[in-house]
């Protein structure tokens, strides 16, 4: 009688994640459920950290604006970034979302929130998701690149550890908040190996002015709003946004400030410096202010003159006296023209680990359409380690959510080419 002889089942495959952001978190959420093993590593003592604190003041998800306005915030990488979110975009994120019981509504400003706010909830319950999952997080591992002979070394607490896996997706974030883990480490590996990364730099940041001590100790904090900002692009066309922005010690912040960060940036290492205009008094007529402002003043001063006549006060005030010496601030014209068209001169950007995020790292042409690096086989990257960049409102975190899945499913298919 011939003897029976029954296969072994094949090892399962596992899957190195290095980053427990929104990315790589998605990556091994991915990956799980297409029943591989997941290793998740971050060099934290926790995942998560910076979509924590970016929930902090009110957890922005994604944004409500349809698909062919959503991703031209992604400027020069719109048509890279768009490919990502036509496999899960923001409402794949909500109904995703909704997956782990939080609800989410719109806000008056198009933004997407969880109805409670808070993004604890959020991540606790994916986290314990993953976990169930079978998904196996070690943290307080920090990734410093490969072995000789190719594995993944880690420091840990107890010493250098070596993993070796069938695939690895790298999602360690930028270089902004590097108190939270996105401290661009990664880089040094990543050239080591040939890889020319694209330098890091500050992205929806706040800029150096470099006031007077009187404006700088007295009015910092104070709030702009509603201002507009106006602009003329590379094409020669005008522009004009409204928002808001805060006047800081060393310049100027906040959302308007940071959806133009980019332009001003560039415009700082092409030129040196850059000008942002802005209105200080959108809706207010220059003519009538100009009238308003040549009534004779008497013997009141020029602060309560446009505080009565203009109800210009405060920061604004400042701000004047700032860019215009005595004569100017004697010429009603000069004075109504500054407050509608103010030049805010631009030192430089502020430094990256102030910033909410990060341009520059790995270019996306040294990766293929599964966000597989086109020279090391098996390594996939996703996230803010990417270089492209978007503002604030959402479109950060859904790019970053819907690379992570891309990278993942990367992954499979790249598993099953070579498998078959």
């Amino acid at each position: 009688m011939p003897v029976q002889h029954s296969e072994s089942p094949a090892p399962a495959r596992t899957i190195a994640v290095i980053g427990g952001g929104p990315a790589g978190l998605m990556a091994a959420e991915t990956l799980r459920a297409a029943g591989l093993q997941v290793d998740l590593y971050d060099a934290k003592g926790s995942v998560g950290r910076k979509f924590l604190i970016a929930g902090k003041g009110g957890m922005n998800l994604t944004h409500s604006d349809p698909f062919d306005v959503f991703v031209t915030r992604y400027r020069e990488r719109r048509d890279e970034v768009a490919a990502w979110l036509r496999d899960f975009d923001a409402d794949a994120l909500r109904a995703w979302a909704r997956g782990l019981g939080v609800e989410t509504f719109v806000g008056t400003s198009g933004r997407v929130f969880p109805t409670d706010l808070k993004a604890a909830p959020l991540l606790r319950g994916w986290v314990k998701r993953l976990r169930e999952q079978g998904v196996r997080f070690h943290v307080q591992h920090r990734w410093r690149g490969w072995t000789d002979e190719g594995a993944l070394r880690f420091e840990a607490p107890d010493g250098d550890v070596v993993a070796r896996h069938d695939a690895t997706v790298l999602a360690m974030g930028g270089g902004s908040w590097p108190e939270l883990g996105s401290d661009g480490r990664w880089v040094e590996s990543l050239e080591a190996k040939g890889i020319a990364i694209a330098p890091l730099q500050p992205s929806n940041c706040g800029f150096d002015i470099g006031w007077s001590e009187h404006l700088a100790t007295r009015f910092a904090g104070e709030p702009l709003k509603p201002v507009v900002a106006h602009w003329i692009d590379e094409h020669g066309m005008p522009h004009q946004r409204q928002g808001e922005c805060v006047v800081t010690t060393t310049g100027i912040e906040g959302s308007l400030v940071y959806a133009l960060s980019p332009m001003l940036r560039d415009a700082i290492a092409r030129d040196g410096h850059a000008t942002l205009v802005l209105d200080l008094l959108p809706g207010r007529d220059e003519d009538e202010l100009v009238r308003r402002l040549g009534k004779p003043r008497g013997s009141r001063s020029l602060g309560e003159h446009l505080r009565r006549e203009a109800g210009v006060s405060g920061v604004r005030v400042a701000l004047l006296h700032e860019v215009l010496d005595k004569t100017a601030l004697a010429d009603t014209l000069r004075i109504a023209r500054t407050l509608k068209r103010f030049p805010f001169r631009l030192q430089r950007p502020r430094p990256i680990g102030e910033a909410i995020s990060s341009a520059g790292g790995v270019p996306i042409e040294a990766l293929d359409q599964r966000l597989m690096l086109r020279t090391l086989p098996g390594t996939f990257a996703a996230g803010e380690m990417l270089d492209w960049e978007a503002p604030t409102g959402g479109y950060l975190l859904t790019a970053c959510f819907a690379s992570g899945r891309r990278a993942a499913l990367g992954v499979i298919d790249w598993l099953a080419n070579r498998r078959a």
